[in-house]
């Protein structure tokens, strides 16, 4: 599939239009998006990276197509794994909820600018270097086997290495001056936590990149077809994630599904590399006569995988009670944290979801229940937010005081 610099130019432009409007028109002003709002602009982006591959289609032909396909598919399901630890950056870093859209613009401009970079890197080594596809199976091996263990929040919180290192050399506030980047504080100019978030975003999407650009390079050699499906992968993440915000949790295999595509991918690519050897202590230096995965069925397993395991998460009863567990600990924190949100009617949200939550715990049956008794600090928790939400009905901050969280 040949590609003219007038296309390229011009989906260069798209691109950067669609983050200027995304920003402009909906990121500019600090605001929580409504699901509606949420659900709308995620199937508007959506469906723009669909016609973008039924375009691939028509005018590059099936095997570019599929592999656009096969390359968005696999970006988008890592693109929400990466979600995951922006909600715990986000939650240890305390951002107000109307400024989290900043972030998350943030941060997929950042990733934009870094896997594209890594993109040209990637091609440049494999034209010159056949060996290279060694090298990223590997590295998606690799990866599919630390997707295995649990890292924990340590890791990409608040208080990883890069953060303490950043507190420590540069002066910081520990408020929010709005969505200020900088700020005034004991008469110095300050680094706001704001700041400090997007450096731990922007540090860990190199981590990301390291991952998925070798993952779509097993997919397609093809840089156009490698960098539009990137781009389409990371356009609307914002928008999904107040969409699927209070179901992440709930994916609790969607981690073995991306580690079986990785390792599926990472075998592709080390077969392929095996059909075009030239390095000289592999079957001195000739081609290896092996199977070569074909891109249609890289797309089935792509999407059987991602299906089963989405589906197996979402019906699974542990996976509910993991889900409204970790959500009623982050919104019970939100909700007394009087830094969060400032908007009424989003703290009753807040505290409508916190209910919601322990219903579906309730309903889970007395296992379940007995989870959330044995956790003493969460315990404590639901109970100082369902006093803190009392005394504001008292004060006629808040519609109705509903029964306690915890009964």
């Amino acid at each position: 599939m040949e590609v003219t610099p007038l296309v390229w130019g011009l989906t260069i432009i798209a691109i950067i239009g669609l983050l200027v409007f995304d920003f402009v028109f909906h990121v500019r002003k600090a605001h929580v998006p409504s699901l509606r709002e949420a659900a709308l602009w995620s199937a508007l982006y959506v469906g723009l990276a669909l016609l973008f591959g039924v375009g691939v289609l028509v005018f590059g032909g099936s095997t570019a197509g599929s592999e656009y396909f096969a390359g968005y598919i696999t970006e988008k399901a890592l693109s929400v794994d990466n979600l995951f630890v922006f909600l715990i950056i986000m939650t240890s870093f305390r951002v107000p909820r109307e400024d989290q859209q900043k972030v998350l613009l943030f941060g997929i401009v950042f990733s934009l600018i870094a896997r594209t970079g890594f993109i040209l890197l990637g091609a440049a080594l494999i034209n010159a270097f056949a060996w290279v596809f060694y090298l990223f199976g590997l590295i998606l091996l690799l990866t599919a086997g630390n997707l295995l263990k649990s890292e924990g929040e340590d890791s990409h919180g608040g208080d990883n290495l890069i953060i303490r290192l950043a507190r420590r050399v540069f002066h910081t506030t520990d408020y929010y001056d709005g969505d200020k980047l900088f700020t005034v504080h004991q008469g110095k100019r300050a680094m706001t936590p704001m700041l400090l978030v997007m450096v731990a975003i922007g540090g860990t999407d190199i981590l990301f990149a390291l991952d998925s650009i070798p993952a779509i390079f097993g997919l397609t050699q093809n840089t156009f077809i490698v960098f539009t499906a990137t781009a389409f992968s990371l356009l609307g993440l914002r928008q999904l994630f107040f969409l699927i915000d209070g179901l992440l949790d709930r994916l609790i295999y969607l981690s073995y599904g991306l580690a079986v595509i990785l390792a599926f991918i990472g075998v592709k690519l080390i077969l392929h590399a095996l059909h075009e050897n030239n390095v000289p202590f592999i079957n001195d230096g000739e081609p290896v006569k092996v199977v070569e995965i074909s891109t249609a069925l890289s797309l089935s397993v792509i999407i059987g995988v991602l299906l089963f395991t989405v589906l197996a998460s979402l019906l699974s009863p542990a996976g509910k009670a993991q889900n409204a567990i970790s959500n009623a600990r982050r919104h019970a924190g939100s909700y007394l944290d009087s830094e969060y949100t400032a908007d009424p009617a989003e703290r009753e949200r807040i505290f409508r979801a916190l209910l919601a939550e322990r219903d579906q715990i309730i309903a889970l049956g007395p296992k379940y229940r007995q989870k959330v008794r044995d956790e003493p600090e969460l315990m404590a928790l639901l109970e100082r937010a369902r006093a803190s939400h009392e005394a504001a009905v008292r004060r006629g901050e808040a519609v109705s005081s509903p029964p306690s969280p915890s009964s």
